[in-house]
């Protein structure tokens, strides 16, 4: 099981995706979080096919820290059931790496 994990995750705006990144990133549950910006998404709610402007929302993380992740996000979004979702990083660059465990470090691990 890879020890990384990417996290995307819509958001209702960038001001919501900014807002949830940095809550993420002062917590250190992340060590990057990148805002796509504007994404048009299609989807099923309520049994209505729905067309909305969200934002789409990166984050780089360790795989032991996505439970608390996505409680955190849960807490600041908008949304009654945001898309959260997590996959595997199977490959990167040793030091890329290397640097994402070390921010995700609490003070007590350093």
């Amino acid at each position: 099981m890879s020890e990384f994990r990417s996290v995307y995750i819509t958001c209702a705006d960038e001001q919501e995706a900014r807002h949830i990144a940095r809550a993420v990133l002062e917590e250190r549950l992340a060590a990057c979080a990148n805002i796509l910006g504007k994404v048009e998404s299609l989807y099923w709610w309520q049994g209505r096919l729905e067309q909305d402007g969200e934002a789409a929302l990166l984050l780089k993380t360790r795989a032991d820290l996505v439970a608390r992740l996505m409680e955190l996000v849960r807490s600041r979004h908008s949304y009654e059931v945001p898309c959260i979702v997590a996959w595997p990083i199977s490959e990167g660059d040793p030091d890329y790496l290397q640097w994402l465990s070390q921010e995700t470090e609490s003070s007590d691990e350093r």
